[in-house]
């Protein structure tokens, strides 16, 4: 044996399976493809939302809740602020769907929240631009996260618990056997107990046939614009969003250098043929949408475009993760999938994937992400 784990893909949720299984046995493997925190995956993009409030499963709370504990516990055992905490603000219709199905979460899962009405909102967060029918609710403890601080600051402290990182290495296979799994790269191959799977928009070639008809790879974009006042934008003031009013719909973060404001349309991941060749050029449709919900939503950003990007993520067909493994005998353990939402909870996730990975503890609960909820499909 190599080793007790190995965990393949140290992005998102693998740089956080790698630090949390560090903390429980000094016989794990981390093997990346590039580099921790390279910018063509999806950790690219400089921030990602946290936030306590969203709608849909009540069960994705005590998820929240641990991961915003370890996003403190990795910060006081970095040194780094990886997470800003500025509050957050959902956005939307009075009587609309995603206000509605957002307060019903909420009241199931008991988070702290806030409802702003559309008067409240000019005067606290003038820089929305509101409908006559907005209203919002107001998060507390949402926040930007640093994307590439965190996943670095993760893998560090991997590596300072033991853990051994194996970089530009793009793993082409793994093989269940009576003793273990072999994982293949090129001409080499290495033997552990059991394996994660973390590699994001790569994890197709690594999945059986049923996961594989129940995924497919999609180009998330990230757009930014420059504030005419910078300081109106900065976190003390400005906190994370998501707007879904009417027909446009948007998400985005304060300023974390001082002159770009991160504004995004939200929900346009669209299927990509490989995530190795995602298009990072955004369409004149997708320039032309942005621009025009910025002009209406943001009076304060001049409504151009200055910065873009794009990155691939896996989604499943509920959109819904992948997290456990591939059957009850399997030593091959899911943690992909996210479906472009997965970073908010990626600390909280790497700890499941890592305790139950190596044996430590399993977690109730949570059939809604298990694999196994494929296999007749």
């Amino acid at each position: 044996m190599d080793g007790k784990l190995a965990v393949i893909g140290l992005g998102s949720i693998g740089s956080m399976a790698l630090w949390q299984a560090s903390r429980l046995t000094d016989s794990v493997v981390g093997f990346e493809a590039q580099s921790p925190g390279h910018a063509r995956s999806a950790v690219g993009g400089d921030t990602r939302l946290f936030r306590m409030l969203y709608r849909g499963i009540p069960d994705y709370y005590p998820i929240l809740q641990r991961s915003r504990r370890l996003w403190a516990e990795l910060e006081a055992e970095s040194g780094q602020d990886i997470l800003t905490r500025c509050g957050g603000l959902s956005i939307g219709t009075v009587d609309g769907p995603y206000i509605a199905a957002l307060l019903e979460t909420t009241r199931v899962n008991g988070a702290e929240h806030e409802i702003l009405s559309r008067d409240a909102m000019a005067e606290r967060y003038p820089q929305h631009n509101l409908r006559p029918d907005d209203c919002a609710v107001f998060d507390p403890h949402a926040g930007a996260l640093r994307t590439d601080r965190a996943v670095t600051a993760a893998v560090a402290a991997a590596q300072a618990n033991g853990a051994t990182v194996v970089t530009d290495t793009s793993i082409d296979s793994i093989q269940e056997t009576d003793d273990g799994v072999v994982v293949t790269a090129g001409d080499e191959s290495w033997t552990f107990e059991n394996v994660i799977v973390a590699s994001g928009g790569w994890s197709q070639k690594l999945m059986p046939e049923y996961l594989k008809a129940a995924t497919e790879t999609r180009r998330i974009f990230l757009s930014w614009f420059v504030a005419r006042d910078a300081a109106e934008f900065s976190p003390e003031r400005f906190p994370v969003f998501i707007r879904i009013s009417g027909d446009r719909s948007m998400y985005g973060a304060p300023s974390v250098d001082g002159v770009t404001v991160k504004a995004t349309l939200d929900g346009r991941g669209a299927p990509t043929p490989a995530a190795d060749s995602v298009p990072r050029d955004l369409t004149a449709a997708e320039i032309a949408e942005t621009t025009e919900t910025v002009r209406e939503f943001f009076p304060g950003l001049f409504p151009n475009i200055v910065r873009s990007d794009a990155f691939p993520d896996l989604y499943t067909a509920d959109f819904q993760p992948l997290l456990g493994f591939l059957d009850n005998s399997s030593r091959i353990y899911a943690a992909t999938g996210f479906s472009g939402a997965g970073f908010k909870m990626a600390s909280g996730y790497g700890e499941i994937a890592a305790s139950e990975a190596l044996g430590k503890r399993y977690f109730d609960g949570l059939d809604f992400v298990r694999p196994h909820r494929f296999e007749k499909i």
